[in-house]
């Protein structure tokens, strides 16, 4: 086993902020190298952007992460500017966002190993019903990636 890299936790991670900005809702789901998972859901005291509570999100699965023992990390998001901004030569960040993508990229240095990558939203959607379920929120309706070019009117039974 020595000279192995440990196997990472698994996050998925989102958030949401009601109207935009707003009330922000993060949600995230970790799955520790066992399988084990962890489903995080929590509302913030402060209101703020999408793109904040991104962050907040993303930030709060790290922390949970660190204190459950992980040393790598394998993180998914739905965000391409949050994936953008963790890369390790970031494009300038807005400057009302850059303290915060600052914290994040302090937390994800913490970890030996870290991988951060863009996913589209229908495969995030677990972390976005946490996210809005945080906000009394009901999850966003599904939208079959095949079905966006269909009329509504034949994308299945439930019309999405």
């Amino acid at each position: 086993m020595d000279g192995l890299a440990p196997a990472p936790w698994v996050i998925h991670c989102d958030g949401s902020a009601i109207p935009n900005p707003g009330r922000m809702g993060l949600g995230a789901v970790l799955v520790a190298p066992d399988g084990t998972r962890h489903a995080l859901s929590q509302a913030t005291h402060a209101t703020g952007c999408n793109n904040q509570a991104e962050l907040g999100a993303l930030m709060l699965a790290l922390n949970e992460a660190r204190t459950r023992g992980a040393t790598a990390v394998q993180v998914y998001s739905d965000s391409s500017l949050l994936v953008e901004q963790m890369a390790t030569a970031p494009a300038a960040a807005h400057a009302r966002l850059a303290p915060l993508y600052a914290a994040a990229r302090s937390l994800l240095a913490e970890f030996t190993t870290v991988q951060v990558q863009w996913i589209p939203r229908h495969r995030n959607t677990e972390a976005d019903a946490l996210a809005r379920a945080a906000l009394g929120a009901a999850p966003k309706p599904a939208i079959h990636p095949s079905w966006k070019h269909l009329p509504r009117s034949k994308r299945g039974p439930s019309g999405h």
